[in-house]
């Protein structure tokens, strides 16, 4: 159903069952399941997030300056974009990770240009480094790179969670999970999908969004294929 597809990973889902930092052994399965969409055709984009190591909205709020930990929190996204770039590479999966955060020993500078070169001779291209500005989230930094790079969709990878709710299922058993949204319902309800200036981006752009649980074998596949999983988010 798609031929270019932008996928988040947040950092969350790398860390597996432990409780802080990287897991070799779940990036390697999440590697295994790009390779699938990977062997479609399909073209892959994949920014990662950097909650797994740094959170830089929580060290602001304990008395951090929000730039710094914000710049912090970027860095963290590079150690994890190496971390899925070498699984991929070990299956034999063809990739580029590109930086807004100048890192010319480990990484490429993002460009658009050379990014659309790389995603059409077949290379995964990992952007990290969010935007390489503080005051923005990883999210917004998804939504941009796909807009810029023509992506068709966002693949919005959750870990253990199959969705969007109406209020946080592991806290409210009685979460119900929508099948489909608009980026209006959630800016008026005030979803926990993504910030609001990501779900503007993705509005005003008519970029939709699909949100999934990525432990289950297979989903992102299914996702691109266009089967009905997760939450669909339209524009309208």
């Amino acid at each position: 159903m798609y031929n270019r597809i932008l996928l988040k990973l947040s950092g969350e889902a790398l860390k597996g069952e432990t409780t802080y930092g990287i897991d070799p052994q779940t990036v390697s399965e999440i590697a295994k399941q790009i390779k699938d969409v990977h062997d479609l055709g399909v073209e892959v984009g994949i920014v990662v997030g950097g909650g797994n190591i740094w959170r830089g909205k929580t060290a602001s709020e304990l008395g951090m300056d929000r730039a710094q930990a914000d710049y912090m929190g970027m860095l963290a996204t590079i150690m994890n974009g190496l971390a899925v770039q070498d699984s991929l590479e070990k299956i034999n999966v063809p990739t580029r990770v590109m930086t807004a955060i100048p890192c010319n020993q480990v990484a490429e500078p993002y460009i658009r240009r050379r990014a659309i070169r790389h995603l059409e001779k077949g290379r995964v291209c990992i952007f990290v480094g969010g935007l390489g500005n503080p005051y923005f989230s990883t999210d917004t930094a998804c939504v941009l790179r796909a807009t810029e790079i023509g992506a068709q969709v966002v693949l919005m990878a959750k870990n253990k969670t199959e969705g969007v709710y109406d209020s946080d299922p592991r806290k409210n058993p009685d979460a119900k999970m929508y099948e489909e949204l608009t980026f209006s319902e959630i800016l008026n309800k005030n979803l926990a999908v993504m910030d609001s200036t990501a779900a503007s981006l993705c509005k005003d752009n008519n970029l939709n969004l699909i949100v999934f649980n990525m432990n289950n074998k297979g989903n992102i596949v299914k996702a691109v294929k266009g089967e009905k999983i997760g939450t669909l988010v339209k524009v309208k």
